[in-house]
């Protein structure tokens, strides 16, 4: 079947733009070939430095006939509806049919050609392109990302000719900028098309870049013995900037590597997309650096790589500076500069927010065994690197600089580590901090941050989260279970509340019973990201009040839960337990169930009846044994010996007797299971 193809060439796309302009572009040549009833076999989509293609296999000439069926109003309807429906379907009333006592619309339309659908798709879509910036150029009015050079339109192998604000479609494109011919050429279809413009030097898609890329420079470290250091960020970034990459190795000045290397990389990275390189044999970064260049050097890149560790040299020097002077100043003078910073205009500035970590941090210590003085010491100096001079040139570098400082400045490691990771974790993909120390100042740094935004009612909304407290939530989650940490939550946060909240009673009650629900919330997904349905944590989380939150008993009330479920005793015991459930909710419509104790040796009593009073009431204890422990494995053991007298009373017994003294006792009988089951857990609330 027929092929399309479309590229729009312009001058250069930013290299962070391209990737969602692809998605973008798929997207909505999509929704307007289907609208139009076209289907194809393959589609794809490539975004570059100045093009952006897409290739679409298997689409036929032109969309089927549709005949399609709308259903209206009812004959019934006001006269209003009809009118509406007619003027809706374009038809008059003597054309509808009437089935059933409703009007339907037949309505019949031919297939437009492809050509066709596709030209008034390209032309909606460039002038309504969701660029995060665009732009104007010449006389014209459309807008861009740039201006706008050629546009390729094939289908078939013929032009499909239109023309948007002047550009005229064509088959003609160019490779690259400087390494190409310098020639427009003609293409008849995508692989002729991506033939010739690797010839003129333009790799269309960034897989490719990027391989050239990590392959080159991998030989060129390689070839001095050196290692590239991997950095998929600035990879995605470099291959958007240049056609035809070409990485060259150069030389810094190695009295640079005096600087802390996370400044080196950040100043390679941020200013000049330069990958850092170390030695192997040795700690820390290489005197040396790799570009990307867009072009293959006829000396083989001698003259750029001396260019480009001049401007190196020139940027690393700043930092030096910054390095240097920030020694000169110190933590005492920084956080001065706190006092006048807001953090927000309803919880004060950066120096009460210190304040509030270190107290909640030398809270923390003792849960933690941490040093509690340490503790208060680390979380007062996490926020001065904020007024540093290396921070305000490099925000991604703060609490490191503040590590590098407090060392420097004499303080024991243990503090300086606390500064250097109290971020930590920032994301599911980061690490966990394990010192003592860092731990407490990290759990105090998230909560102040939690209980703050819950206090003054900034809480997420839907995708809404400006001051990623799902993050800081999920952060305090890891940094409790994977140190095997043990607080409560609830005394921590409603103390911490008091003092956000001017003390008053209700306002620390809401904030703190909002926040705890919120932070199980995210155990529940963070849970089910490892693979546990959500509907077993949610039955595990319904018997545990918020009073007291230890978040490993949750874990382990899920993972004993999910693992009792997986066996037939827990399978069919939650069918009984549901069978039961039902049972009881129809009667509690009819009025109040029968309390009191379940009733034994009755006459006529059947022997199942017995036998499951006497188990539900074993159950019982053993549970509330269990529990007491924490054995919540022994508890889901304890309701696995249910399983068979429940399985028999309901083959054995009938619960709505017309006796009403029978009756009454199995209601009760029942009531008692389905007590006893949950206070392991809402097994309502599980699904199946």
């Amino acid at each position: 079947m027929p092929q399309l193809l479309l590229e729009i060439f312009s001058e250069e796309i930013p290299a962070r733009m391209q990737q969602g302009a692809a998605r973008d572009l798929e997207r909505m040549v999509s929704e307007r070939l289907k609208a139009a009833g076209l289907t194809w076999e393959a589609l794809n989509v490539f975004a570059g430095p100045r093009r952006l293609t897409l290739v679409i296999d298997g689409l036929p000439s032109a969309a089927e006939d549709r005949n399609e069926e709308v259903k209206g109003p009812k004959t019934s309807a006001p006269a209003q509806a009809l009118e509406g429906f007619l003027r809706k379907t374009g038809l008059t009333q003597d054309q509808l049919v009437e089935r059933d006592g409703v009007w339907f619309a037949e309505i019949s339309s031919k297939g437009r050609q492809t050509t066709e659908v596709f030209a008034e798709a390209v032309d909606q879509i460039v002038r309504s392109f969701p660029w995060p910036k665009s732009m104007r150029w010449g006389t014209g009015s459309l807008r861009w990302v740039r201006p706008i050079k050629r546009i390729i339109a094939l289908f078939d192998g013929a032009v499909v000719p239109f023309e948007i604000d002047g550009i005229q479609s064509g088959d003609v494109t160019e490779g690259h900028r400087f390494l190409g011919s310098g020639k427009p050429f003609a293409v008849k279809d995508f692989a002729d098309y991506r033939a010739k413009l690797e010839r003129d030097f333009v790799l269309l898609d960034v897989a490719d870049r990027k391989l050239r890329i990590l392959e080159a420079a991998k030989a060129a470290c390689a070839a001095r013995g050196l290692v590239l250091v991997d950095d998929d960020g600035l990879l995605d970034e470099v291959a958007g900037l240049a056609e035809w990459p070409t990485p060259i190795l150069g030389d810094m000045d190695p009295q640079f590597l005096s600087l802390p290397p996370e400044v080196v990389r950040l100043s390679m990275k941020v200013h000049q997309k330069y990958f850092a390189v170390r030695d192997p044999s040795k700690d820390g970064l290489a005197p040396n650096f790799l570009v990307v260049a867009n072009v293959e050097a006829t000396d083989g890149g001698k003259a750029l790589a001396a260019g480009n560790s001049r401007v190196l040299s020139a940027r690393l020097n700043d930092a030096r500076f910054f390095w240097d002077e920030d020694q000169k100043v110190g933590f005492d003078a920084w956080n001065d500069k706190l006092k006048g910073v807001t953090f927000h205009a309803k919880l004060g500035t950066l120096a009460e927010r210190v304040d509030r970590i270190a107290a909640l941090a030398r809270e923390i210590a003792p849960l933690v065994g941490a040093d509690a003085d340490q503790a208060g010491q680390a979380a007062r100096l996490s926020k001065a690197d904020l007024a540093s001079g290396m921070v305000s040139e490099f925000p991604e570098l703060q609490g490191i600089m503040g590590g590098y400082y407090a060392r420097l400045a004499g303080y024991p490691d243990a503090v300086a580590d606390a500064v250097r990771d109290h971020y930590k974790p920032q994301g599911p993909g980061d690490s966990v901090p394990t010192a003592p120390v860092t731990v407490a100042v990290a759990i105090a740094e998230k909560l102040d941050t939690l209980v703050g935004f819950f206090a003054i009612d900034e809480k997420p909304t839907g995708s809404r989260d400006p001051y990623a407290l799902r993050r800081a939530a999920l952060g305090v989650i890891r940094l409790v279970l994977e140190n095997g940490v043990r607080i409560n939550l609830h005394h921590i946060l409603t103390e911490h509340a008091k003092g956000l909240t001017g003390g008053d009673y209700l306002s620390v009650v809401e904030a703190v019973e909002s926040l705890l629900n919120f932070m199980t919330e995210r155990l529940t997904v963070s849970l089910r990201d490892q693979g546990v349905r959500h509907d077993i944590a949610a039955a595990a989380f319904a018997t545990v009040g918020t009073t007291v939150i230890f978040f490993d008993q949750l874990v382990k009330r899920v993972e004993a839960l999910a693992a009792f479920l997986a066996t037939d005793d827990g399978a069919n015991l939650l069918a009984g337990y549901k069978r039961a459930s039902n049972i009881l909710k129809a009667e509690e419509k009819k009025g109040p169930l029968p309390e009191g104790a379940v009733a034994t040796g009755l006459a006529n009593q059947p022997a199942e009846e017995t036998a499951l009073a006497f188990a539900a009431a074993a159950a019982a204890t053993a549970v509330d044994a269990a529990l007491e422990t924490e054995d919540f494995a022994a508890a889901m053991t304890a309701l696995a010996r249910l399983r068979g007298p429940v399985d028999a009373f309901f083959t054995g017994v009938m619960v709505n007797s017309d006796v009403a003294e029978e009756r009454e006792n199995r209601l009760k009988l029942l009531g008692q299971v389905r007590g006893v089951m949950g206070r392991v857990a809402d097994f309502g609330q599980i699904a199946g």
